[in-house]
């Protein structure tokens, strides 16, 4: 009797495919670590892995952004433009 070929289901990761880890692997730019973790942390969806890797990289990307609050930016751009106005002899008024 021919029994057919089982056919992986194909929203979730089958960690013990090596082909098909190494492929998510490589598309998702992981480590084996780092896909493992998020395996256990998550679990097997392929919609909700990828997902966790781009929360992932915005919070990294957040964190590593040095940028000073609006307000500064403000104060500080209107402090330069008074700057200006002083060293051109216009007044504010």
């Amino acid at each position: 009797m021919r029994r057919s070929k089982p056919h992986p289901i194909r929203n979730k990761l089958d960690l013990s495919d090596r082909n098909q880890v190494r492929l998510v692997r490589k598309h998702l730019g992981l480590s084996d670590s780092e896909l493992t973790a998020i395996v256990g942390k998550i679990g097997n969806s392929l919609s909700a892995i990828s997902k966790e890797v781009s929360l992932q990289r915005a919070s990294a990307l957040a964190e590593t952004t040095d940028a000073p609050p609006a307000v500064v930016i403000v104060s500080v751009t209107a402090a330069d433009q008074d700057r200006a106005e002083l060293a051109t002899g216009q007044s504010a008024s």
